[in-house]
């Protein structure tokens, strides 16, 4: 194992409701959610002051995007129900999500972060991976000198970990939130990652960590004490073995700084419950937006597919995919929603439908692709 490495795990504190108080600052040191549909932007009132919707009064169905942490000390974080949320923090401010703003943060912090160090990989609109070791600068100042950048640009603070490998500083970023610094050693691991909760390491969920509870296995350092070959047996070949190499900071993984992207896909959560027929009108409109919405990204990422799919959940949660594979690639949203329609063909359409999502995957350079599918003349079922 190569202890001489230096990567860094860098994550933006609270991105999205950071974001938000930069166009609303005066919302600094409050509960803030940010999420929902149809959720009103702020009013302007006659004293120049402005109107914020307060989350006692969402009703629907949506979801948290994020939370400032002030809410999360009330106990409301990202993925939870509005209308739960609610119930612990009722006079938190909630404000609609601004995708735009959030992307054009992403790009700039990601573009200070490289003009210091171009050996990124990308995990996502908010976190990266920086590989720092041929930089001939003390790790502390090259941390700081990092986040001052990326303030610099972005006017957001970034919490920053440096470890060996990508697995611990992953860890590591999240223990001195917000606005922090972390570096660990290998030596490092017993007294810092030891005493943590097993679910900290990043792949470990759940239903693993309930498993794992169920075994005496609470934290990090008690999966370290436990044997290969009892994790084996329990877990099985594979993933005893990770679980066992993970307990003592193991992980050879190297960054990815260039990849190409699997699939592309768009969903929608409905308010309430849509009928394939009595809903047909509604149900059409999102079906295509989000057909016309997998196809500018398509565009945008300069990809075209071969493959397109949907997904749909039905009120009583169980889902159902369908695929189809077309004779060649296509990247134009009219042909995307012809594709999608034939799928749609071939699922129940009795029950009421919760969640709808189109899905693009088996995709090419889109120079290298044809957009012409006269072969399919579909009429559509929504």
């Amino acid at each position: 194992m190569n202890s001489d490495r230096r990567i860094a795990h860098l994550d933006m504190d609270a991105f999205f409701a950071s974001v938000e108080l930069l166009r609303y600052p005066e919302l600094r040191g409050q509960a803030v959610v940010v999420g929902g549909r149809n959720v009103h932007q702020p009013v302007l009132q006659p004293d120049g002051s402005k109107h914020f919707a307060r989350l006692r009064d969402y009703a629907g169905r949506g979801v948290i995007t994020t939370s400032t942490y002030e809410a999360r000390a009330l106990g409301v974080f990202s993925g939870m129900g509005l209308m739960k949320s609610a119930q612990m923090a009722p006079d938190a401010i909630l404000l609609p999500a601004n995708f735009d703003a959030y992307r054009e943060s992403s790009r700039l912090f990601k573009a200070a972060v490289a003009s210091i160090a171009p050996k990124i990989e990308d995990r996502g609109i908010d976190e990266i991976y920086i590989d720092l070791t041929d930089i001939p600068e003390e790790t502390n100042t090259l941390a700081r000198r990092i986040k001052q950048a990326v303030f610099d640009a972005t006017g957001l603070t970034c919490s920053i970990g440096i470890s060996p490998n990508k697995l611990l500083s992953k860890i590591c970023s999240d223990l001195e939130k917000p606005n922090g610094i972390t570096i660990l050693s290998m030596e490092d691991i017993p007294a810092r990652i030891w005493p943590l909760a097993a679910k900290k390491i990043n792949g470990i969920g759940p239903k693993a960590s309930e498993r794992l509870a169920h075994y005496g296995i609470n934290t990090v350092g008690d999966l370290a004490a436990t044997s290969v070959e009892f994790l084996v047996t329990k877990f099985g070949r594979v993933t005893g073995a990770w679980l066992a190499r993970v307990a003592h900071g193991i992980d050879e993984r190297p960054l990815v700084t260039e990849s190409e992207p699997k699939s592309i896909s768009r969903e929608s959560t409905f308010e309430r419950d849509l009928h394939a027929r009595q809903d047909k009108a509604e149900l059409s409109e999102i079906f295509t937006s989000l057909c016309m919405r997998v196809a500018d990204d398509l565009k945008r990422k300069g990809y075209a597919s071969k493959t397109i799919g949907i997904k749909l959940r039905y009120a009583d949660f169980h889902s159902v995919t369908r695929d189809l594979t077309l004779p060649v690639s296509v990247s134009d949203g009219a042909e995307i929603r012809k594709a999608a329609g034939e799928c749609l063909k071939r699922v129940p359409l009795t029950q009421r439908i919760r969640l709808l999502g189109v899905r693009a995957s088996g995709l090419s350079p889109l120079t290298q692709s044809s957009v012409d599918l006269h072969g399919i003349q579909a009429e559509l079922p929504l």
